[in-house]
């Protein structure tokens, strides 16, 4: 893969090409699986109880989250053909295991290996395009893009399968077949992505002169000795290239933890309290993720071209705004003009954020580096809830969404300081 490359280029490279159509059939297949099917075939169909729903879903995100650190070193390695091939042939079980298993053990395991499975995809195409960015990082475009890709799929695999569940009368295997169908296109599709990459030549060399201390006629433990090795010198790698300010960390984490805020209160705040329909909140969906989705693009552009700083400053600030006032006013027209300023926000957040991540990678051990941080930055989506509910319970409903502005306003002074002094100011020792 050639680095230093323009941002229209990045666009048509057979790389990114390949890892945006990975992205996209892989969210089409989470999101229908995970907000459209399971939580209806699981209670409605095999009468599981809410908690085993919420544990085989939490175990998806365990999966997800625990082996992206992981699968970013291994893409470095074994190259992004292998290391994505590989993890969505456990995908493709994972499908086919929901299809035969009725257990509630059964289906929980199908979520474990469903999100080891997806585990690998943010990190492989954020090591992609942060290498092939060059030095000046001009990869917010291509940030934005991805985006797209990622919240097209997430839409639109609900609501494909929702209309093919209503044509099909309620149908669950046919639905799980197509969506078996799609797990096997999007491997085809992965084995188009390159195979070895090296970034900068710099583990090739290092590994060379690893391999070089072991003797010519390796035993049995050879190869985990070679594994234990590689993995202490990519750690201590790690610790010497990585030189970041470390209010990063919890940036990271607050950035996903608004997310996690709102996720499981939106539709019970909507439907509970502002007393919106069914098909009206599938309208404001659309009026707010539509938003997002359409603004990407320009402003990845608008970012390569500008930089993030103001696009973040102005995005927090905005959300923390919209959020605010979407916890205390009703009318129903203003909602819908608050949903969309939200979304035009997080047109601004993504692929300013994702871009301003990326100029604190070091070349080395980019996979590690943008595995480590997109886990901690996941991590946000699982204490996110359980604060959300926690605060719906015992204190009020508007409360999740007071909170996620808080949040966001933090993150508006967190950046202005990061934005200023990214890296620490005394070397890493």
């Amino acid at each position: 893969m050639q680095t230093n490359t323009k941002p229209a280029k990045i666009l048509r490279s057979p790389f990114f090409i390949a890892m945006w159509l990975t992205l996209f059939l892989v969210e089409i297949i989470k999101g229908a699986l995970l907000v459209a099917i399971l939580p209806v075939y699981m209670d409605n169909i095999l009468g599981l109880s809410a908690g085993v729903i919420g544990v085989a879903f939490a175990l998806q995100y365990l999966g997800d989250n625990l082996f992206r650190a992981p699968s970013g070193w291994a893409a470095e390695r074994i190259g992004f053909r292998a290391t994505m091939v590989t993890a969505l042939i456990c995908t493709l079980i994972a499908v086919i295991m929901i299809i035969f298993f009725k257990s509630a053990f059964g289906l929980a395991m199908a979520c474990l290996i469903l999100g080891i499975g997806t585990s690998p995809l943010w990190p492989c195409a954020m090591t992609g395009v942060t290498a092939m960015s060059g030095p000046q990082n001009k990869n917010g475009t291509a940030m934005g893009a991805l985006e797209m890709a990622a919240l097209g799929g997430t839409g639109l695999g609900p609501i494909g399968m929702n209309w093919l569940l209503e044509r099909t009368h309620h149908d669950y295997r046919t639905i799980f077949l197509v969506l078996m169908g799609v797990a096997i296109l999007v491997i085809l599709v992965a084995l188009i992505l390159p195979g070895r990459v090296v970034v900068e030549g710099e583990h090739v060399e290092e590994s060379k002169r690893a391999d070089m201390k072991f003797p010519a006629k390796p035993n049995l433990l050879t190869p985990f000795i070679r594994l234990q090795k590689s993995v202490q010198g990519t750690l201590q790698r790690v610790r010497s290239t990585l030189n970041v300010n470390p209010l990063v960390y919890p940036a990271l984490f607050m950035q996903s933890f608004v997310i996690g805020l709102l996720s499981p209160v939106i539709t019970l705040y909507t439907r509970t309290d502002l007393h919106i329909s069914p098909n009206l909140y599938s309208l404001l969906l659309i009026a707010g993720g539509g938003i997002t989705v359409i603004a990407l693009l320009p402003v990845g552009k608008m970012v390569d071209r500008f930089g993030t700083a103001p696009f973040l400053n102005i995005g927090f600030l905005m959300a923390a705004v919209s959020l605010f006032a979407f916890s205390s006013i009703t009318s129903i027209p203003v909602v819908f003009g608050i949903v969309m300023l939200v979304g035009v926000s997080y047109a601004m957040i993504l692929p300013a954020w994702n871009a301003f991540v990326a100029t604190l990678i070091p070349k080395g051990e980019r996979g590690a580096i943008w595995g480590f941080f997109l886990t901690l930055q996941g991590s946000g989506m699982v204490v996110g809830p359980i604060v959300s509910g926690l605060l719906w319970d015992h204190i009020s409903h508007p409360a999740p969404f007071i909170g996620s502005a808080v949040v966001m306003a933090g993150l508006a002074v967190v950046h202005y300081v990061l934005s200023r002094k990214p890296y620490r100011t005394a070397p890493v020792k």
